[in-house]
C-alpha cells in the first residue's frame, strides 16, 4: 500500500473520540473515531471502528469502516471485507474485497484523457460471430 515516497503513520484518530471540522495532514493519517468533515492527507486509513461524514482526498485510501462522502484519489482506494462506503469513489484503481458494502458510483480515472465510454459512444472490444470488419 505505502510506497517508497510515503511516511510512517503521523496522525490517529483514537476509537472515540470526534472530530468536527476540516482535518489537513500532511504524510498518514489513520481514523478509528468519528471525522465530521473533510480530509485531506497523503494517505487515509479508516479503522473498522472509524468513520468520515465528508469527503476525502489522497494518493490512497483503505477503508475498513464507514465513510459517507466522496473519495477521490489519486492512487488506489480500497473496500475491505467490513467496510461501508456512501457516496462517489474517484481513482485509478479500485479494490473491493467481498463482504464489504458500497453504495454510489465510481470513475476509474488514468493518467489518459476522456475515453469513448464517457462521451456515450459505445466500443466493441471483442467482435462477435458475423460482426462486420468495419465499424
Amino acid at each position: 500500500m505505502f510506497g517508497k515516497d510515503s511516511r510512517k503513520l503521523e496522525t490517529i484518530v483514537g476509537d472515540g473520540t470526534r472530530v468536527a471540522g476540516q482535518v489537513s495532514v500532511k504524510g498518514t493519517i489513520r481514523i478509528d473515531g468519528i471525522v465530521e468533515g473533510d480530509v485531506h492527507a497523503d494517505w487515509v486509513i479508516v479503522g473498522e471502528t472509524g468513520k468520515i461524514l465528508g469527503n476525502t482526498r489522497s494518493r490512497g485510501v483503505v477503508v475498513g469502516g464507514s465513510v459517507e462522502g466522496n473519495i477521490e484519489a489519486t492512487e488506489t482506494v480500497e473496500l475491505m471485507g467490513k467496510a461501508s462506503m456512501i457516496g462517489e469513489i474517484s481513482a485509478p484503481k479500485l479494490a473491493v474485497s467481498e463482504g464489504a458494502v458500497f453504495e454510489g458510483r465510481s470513475r476509474m480515472k488514468g493518467e489518459t484523457g476522456p475515453s469513448e465510454a464517457q462521451d456515450g459512444k459505445i466500443r466493441t472490444l471483442v467482435p462477435t460471430k458475423g460482426a462486420s470488419a468495419s465499424a
